[in-house]
């Protein structure tokens, strides 16, 4: 496949690392030349210095042979031109662009993408996406991962094993002979560094991290079986009142009424701009540094704070003294992925990486086959991936048991009749059902293989 990629930025970097480790021909467009240098010399890639949006720069870039446009710049209107100058003046088959402004997401305004007006395929918008993760952290305390598939019916859980969890040093199919019922199977583990599928003699040790797929009513369940009965937050702080900590707010006011909500902002202007939209939340103007103002919103009450400005540095440490001060849990926003390894260490419980959700959202576009859905982990070491199979896929008929799934593959649910059916050995896939599996990245290729519409499906 042939690949434009318009900004080099972390996101364009991360997209351009992912799809050139897979053989495809890329090409990144961006107006700095240090950037440029910097992707040419570590990833096998072509880069142009110069504007996304002008046609001469996108035709240097192959434009007219390209497949796909990946529009990930800083600023929504080069986004939007370079995919309108993609569209009308080279036939790009599929646009993709980042939209951060949600004026332009607004439901009214829906059309405003489309064929007719301008030709963008799929809008991708990091605020709201990051702020869906941090209410699905937020509905089930003890998740350090939570993700939706299948309509919302299947879920795909990351738990740690702790020192006192039930299930460690237990094979897994003993685990599946012990809780028939459960509508849940592990589908990865990390462990000392080391992402790998497991099979059904692997074991879970004390600070591990499962993967676990299961059915959405079997979540609460799943999380008491790992030792994880936390109940969810009544008190809530926010550091930060930016579009996602604004999002977040607003949906905690419709949804959760009860909860107790108080937001840090340290710009006026906009402490002012939210406390006047929000129906119930405390605002208070200062900095998630200031140990004055963290009692001030009653941090050594709180059940949860949630660090979303946009600044690692001040997330991070604003979220260790919360915690310091008497906070129970905290959940920080991490850009720059070289903090996520030594996070632990310092006493944060679950992070969100923007980077990934967003790289997570354009992959699933980008993956061949039938793909619905996909969710990179551990920084792409592996994926979950929703597909749905074909009458033609090797998949379909025979016994899981009878099947030979590529290596590094597992499949952890299938979606059949608006319904969760557990996969075990006796169980045939369907045409039409859609399977969410675990795959590592080596493995991808031959997900997309399995699920990839024969000539004879016609």
């Amino acid at each position: 496949m042939r690949v434009i990629i318009c900004g080099a930025g972390r996101v364009g970097y991360g997209i351009a690392e992912r799809l050139s480790e897979e053989g495809n021909d890329v090409s990144v467009i961006d107006t700095q030349p240090s950037l440029i240098a910097a992707i040419t010399e570590t990833l096998d890639v072509r880069g142009h210095v110069g504007h996304g949006a002008y046609p001469d720069v996108l035709a240097k870039a192959g434009a007219d042979q390209a497949d796909m446009i990946i529009a990930v710049t800083l600023f929504d209107e080069i986004n939007m031109v370079a995919c309108q100058v993609a569209h009308s003046l080279f036939n790009v088959p599929t646009k993709i662009a980042r939209i951060r402004s949600q004026s332009y997401l607004a439901p009214e305004y829906a059309d405003l993408f489309s064929r007719d007006d301008i030709p963008i395929d799929v809008a991708i918008s990091p605020e709201i996406e990051v702020g869906k993760m941090v209410l699905r952290r937020i509905s089930f305390p003890g998740a350090t991962d939570v993700v939706r598939f299948a309509e919302d019916r299947i879920m795909m859980i990351a738990i740690e094993c702790m020192e006192d969890c039930p299930v460690v040093e237990t094979p897994l199919k003993q685990l599946s002979e012990l809780f028939p019922d459960l509508n849940a199977t592990v589908t990865g583990i990390f462990t000392n560094g080391r992402l790998f599928v497991p099979t059904s003699t692997d074991r879970l040790h004390s600070g591990d991290l499962a993967y676990v797929v299961c059915d959405r009513d079997h979540v609460r369940r799943t999380l008491a079986l790992f030792g994880h009965e936390e109940k969810e937050a009544a008190r809530i702080v926010i550091a930060g009142g930016g579009n996602i900590g604004y999002f977040v707010a607003n949906a905690i006011e419709d949804y959760q009424p009860r909860t107790r909500l108080k937001i840090i902002e340290n710009d006026r202007e906009r402490a002012i701009a939210i406390a006047d939209k929000l129906r119930h939340a405390v605002v208070l103007h200062g900095s998630a540094l200031d140990r004055k103002m963290l009692l001030q919103a009653d941090i050594q009450s709180a059940d949860l704070v949630i660090a979303l400005t946009n600044n690692d540095q001040i997330n991070i440490l604003g979220s260790v003294m919360a915690k310091r001060l008497g906070c129970k849990q905290n959940l920080v926003l991490i850009n720059d992925p070289s903090y996520q390894d030594f996070t632990k260490s310092l006493g944060i419980d679950a992070q969100i990486n923007p980077r990934a959700v967003t790289i997570s959202g354009i992959l699933q576009h980008v993956r061949k086959g039938r793909i619905r859905a996909v969710y990179a982990v551990q920084q792409g070491s592996a994926e979950v991936i929703e597909a749905e199979a074909l009458e033609t896929s090797p998949l379909v008929g025979r016994p899981l048991r009878e099947t030979e799934l590529p290596e590094g593959v597992r499949i952890g649910g299938i979606y059949r009749d608006k319904a969760f059916v557990r996969p075990n050995g006796d169980t045939r896939i369907k045409a039409r059902d859609r399977v969410v599996l675990f795959a590592t990245a080596s493995a991808v290729r031959h997900v997309e293989q399995l699920f990839r519409v024969s000539i004879q499906y016609f």
